[in-house]
Parts: C-alpha cells; sequence; structure tokens
C-alpha cells in the first residue's frame, strides 16, 4: 500500500445509507432518484500529494475537486455545495473533516470505499476498480 494506491479510475458498486444521508444534506428529490444505485465512475489522478478526484455521472455531468494533501482546498459537495477544508492523510486514508462534514477514502482489497458523516448521519459507497 503505498501512498500512490489511490490513482485509477472506479465504478459504483454498492452504498449503504444514501437516501438518510441525502436527505440530510438537502438534496432535492429529484436529484435523489437520479442519484440512485447511479454508476458513477470516480477517477483520482495522483502526483505525490496533489490529487485531482473527478465524479462522472451518467449523462456526461462531472465535478472535479483538486486537493493538496495539508493545504486548504475549495471543494463541492455531490448536492453542488461549495466549502473549504484541509485533505490529510491518516494511516493510508484520505481525511477531510470540516464542521458539519466529515469525509474518508481508502483503497481496501482494491476497492475505493468512501465514508461521508453529516450531523450523525453516515454514508459508506464502494466502487471497483476498473482502471
Amino acid at each position: 500500500q503505498g501512498n500512490m494506491a489511490f490513482a485509477g479510475k472506479y465504478e459504483f458498486e454498492g452504498d449503504e445509507n444514501y437516501d438518510n444521508f441525502v436527505q440530510k444534506i438537502g438534496l432535492p428529490s429529484d436529484k435523489i432518484e437520479l442519484g440512485r444505485n447511479c454508476k458513477i465512475v470516480t477517477e483520482v489522478v495522483q502526483n505525490g500529494n496533489d490529487f485531482t478526484w473527478t465524479q462522472h455521472f451518467p449523462g456526461g455531468r462531472s465535478t472535479t475537486n483538486t486537493f493538496t494533501i495539508g493545504k486548504e482546498a475549495d471543494m463541492e459537495t455531490i448536492g453542488g455545495k461549495k466549502f473549504k477544508v484541509t485533505v490529510k492523510m491518516e494511516g493510508g486514508k484520505l481525511v477531510a473533516d470540516s464542521p458539519n462534514y466529515h469525509h474518508t477514502a481508502e483503497i481496501s482489497g482494491g476497492k475505493l470505499v468512501e465514508i461521508s458523516t453529516t450531523s450523525g448521519v453516515v454514508y459508506k459507497r464502494i466502487s471497483k476498480r476498473v482502471a
């Protein structure tokens, strides 16, 4: 598990607690339906501590966040909200912590496992490596 382990392309495989989470972050119901079991492809480009993290949605829309470990960055949530956060590397996991949002990402068993927590609601998304 080197620190380059994140680079690659991952396709949505499954998730837990989607509905509770997206309701909690205030996603409109039409977006909630669109996002359910959505085959999001996550593409991660890593150059040392610099990351470009892109989520490609069916229909051609995509969201890209660029960040450097240990430096504050502007991010955008799946709901399109903008916020500032400093991403840290803790024990091989990427950790983004802001006052009302906590997100971790790790590579486990060749899969990208992302866990988001907001107001006590935990959402887990698992994506399999496709490239």
